[in-house]
């Protein structure tokens, strides 16, 4: 028997339903209410619009009503808003934005994706500035008109969230003056504070100016004001502090919302009414790790979600599902990628889970290959049981391809033995024949072991200013293009000849370039009877990595004598 069935909302929710639901039922009556002009847009996309990689903005928009119509007999309804839901008589009712006609319209079954809105904080003096946030086509045009009719050449981007830094960087690349102003104390918080140093140096390179750690406290003309006292001068500001789940509908309908507007829905999407679903930013899904609800808004999950509840509705049996987060980003010339837990996620939700950590640098390619450079790899596994809980990775390589492998490594439960094992596929232009997803499965297996001791690079400023003994194992050559202060220098190569250099009443911490030379000399010296020495995990590259944005925005001492990221 056919249905009606009526969705809220287009995009990577509302549009996936739609078109699923159209494949599992011919003869379904199917009517899609966008309140917005596009009903199906890139808006994963839209910051690229601002550089010109994506232009014109017409690009951004995937499909129209026409196609919609003519391709799956759709009728997406482009300007007209639902307002109002009334459960008992199974209506809607919508507003034409174009006309200003309010109607009512049927439903057999109702799917809400209204996604979530930017939030935008009422600072004083608003007013005074041009204000604009970033979420959909219009948007991001009503944007690059104005700063180009306008010839404005400051901007200042508030929030380093995901679309805040991806505005950032097409703005520069654009050749425009940006200020990036985030309240805590890192940006792009799917990643550890160890790791995202390295983007913060990458904006820092490329001219941005990343202010950390200082809120907003207001606006006057041609200035944002910081809590402390610091001025920007800005011509225009991007909003990009967060965005909240669109749920008022739902809540003046009587369906339930959470303490945080999030419409509330159980494993297979739906409301307390058993006729109404919900998908996609204005939803909290459950975390496979920790199995909390959590607010995802990530288009992969929200077209997921949307096939589970076109397939509910259809009768076909529905498996709930549970998510990780996998998400990537490009920060001008370095990309990155993240899924599961970090140690941030964790210590926030204050989770009673036992973990270590492996951290580490190597070559995303064959270090012949010209193109070959350093990648960053973290990650984090249960203790003792090996079970992989989440990774993050940064270079100018395939970060996305191993975060991949660790994102389905985690999905079926794996440990780090299995990723020691896998057989991933190798040629020098692609990788290394033991690619850096065995490693980590290799080092973190010879932590369980016990095998050796480690620290990671965020310990070592406190270690030497606590008068801690290092030793660098790197060769004479690398030492001399900068090194840690004040610290000695024991070269492999020469160290089974100067054993007598190494004291054995203290802990020693040994470093190479990316602590793969030190874990050899760990080892040796282990072997030796020497039981006082750690492993500096990540090495010098590692620590100038760490440092370098840290020294630069605070003007403290530096602990090298110089950086070297060579």
């Amino acid at each position: 028997m056919s249905k009606k069935i009526v969705i809220v909302g287009g995009v990577a929710g509302g549009a996936s339903a739609a078109a699923r639901l159209r494949r599992l039922g011919e003869t379904d009556q199917i009517i899609m209410f966008e309140k917005g002009p596009h009903v199906s847009f890139s808006n994963c996309a839209l910051p690229y619009h601002l550089s010109g990689i994506v232009e014109p903005a017409s690009k951004l928009v995937l499909m129209n009503p026409d196609k919609f119509k003519k391709q799956y007999h759709i009728d997406a309804r482009i300007n007209q808003e639902v307002i109002g839901i009334n459960r008992k008589e199974k209506t809607v009712t919508v507003k034409n934005h174009v006309t200003g006609e309010k109607y009512t319209e049927t439903y057999d079954k109702l799917i809400l994706s209204p996604g979530a809105k930017p939030v935008v904080p009422p600072f004083k003096g608003m007013n005074t500035l041009p204000i604009f946030t970033i979420r959909n086509v219009v948007d991001i045009e009503k944007l690059k008109t104005y700063i180009s009719a306008h010839q404005v050449k400051k901007i200042t981007v508030i929030g380093g969230g995901f679309i805040g830094i991806e505005a950032a960087e097409n703005l520069q690349e654009a050749g425009y003056e940006v200020t990036v102003i985030e309240a805590a104390t890192q940006i792009l918080r799917p990643f550890d504070e160890d790791i995202v140093q390295i983007f913060h140096k990458v904006l820092m390179d490329h001219k941005v100016h990343l202010v950390l750690g200082q809120p907003v406290s207001h606006f006057e003309e041609g200035k944002v004001v910081l809590s402390s006292g610091e001025v920007i001068e800005a011509e225009a500001v991007v909003m990009a502090v967060g965005v909240k789940a669109e749920s008022e509908l739902a809540k003046v309908a009587g369906l339930e919302v959470s303490t945080n507007g999030s419409i509330q829905v159980n494993d297979l999407y739906e409301t307390n009414d058993p006729d109404i679903y919900a998908i996609g930013d204005a939803i909290e899904v459950t975390h496979e790790l920790t199995g909390q609800k959590t607010k995802l808004t990530l288009a992969g999950p929200a077209q997921k979600e949307a096939r589970l509840v076109a397939n509910a509705i259809h009768g076909k049996k529905v498996v709930p599902q549970s998510y990780i987060g996998s998400s990537a980003i490009k920060v001008f010339d370095y990309n990155g990628a993240s899924t599961g837990l970090n140690e941030g996620l964790i210590e926030t939700l204050n989770l009673d889970i036992q973990y270590d950590k492996v951290y580490f640098i190597l070559g995303d390619k064959v270090g012949l290959m010209p193109d070959s450079h350093p990648m960053y790899f973290k990650l984090l596994f249960e203790v003792p049981s090996g079970k992989v809980l989440g990774a993050m990775a940064v270079g100018k390589g395939n970060v996305d391809k191993r975060i991949d492998v660790i994102a389905t490594t985690i999905k079926f439960g794996g440990t780090v033995y299995d990723l020691k094992e896998l057989e991933l596929c190798y040629a020098p232009s692609f990788g290394t024949a033991k690619d850096i997803v065995n490693y980590a499965g290799l080092i973190a297996g010879n932590l369980l072991a016990g095998d050796f001791k480690q620290v990671s690079v965020d310990d070592v400023r406190p270690l030497l200013e606590s008068g801690a003994t290092f030793i660098d194992v790197r060769e004479p050559g690398e030492y001399k293009l900068g090194h840690l202060k004040g610290v000695q220098n024991i070269p492999l190569s020469e160290l089974r000849e100067r054993l007598d250099e190494i004291p054995q009443d203290q802990p020693v911490y040994i470093h190479c370039r990316t602590g793969q030379r030190s874990y050899n000399a760990v080892l040796a010296l282990e072997q030796r009877g020497f039981n006082n020495v750690v492993n500096v995990t990540g090495g010098f590259l590692g620590i100038c990595a760490y440092e370098c944005f840290k020294d630069q925005q605070t003007g403290r001492e530096p602990i090298v004598t110089a950086y070297n990221f060579k």
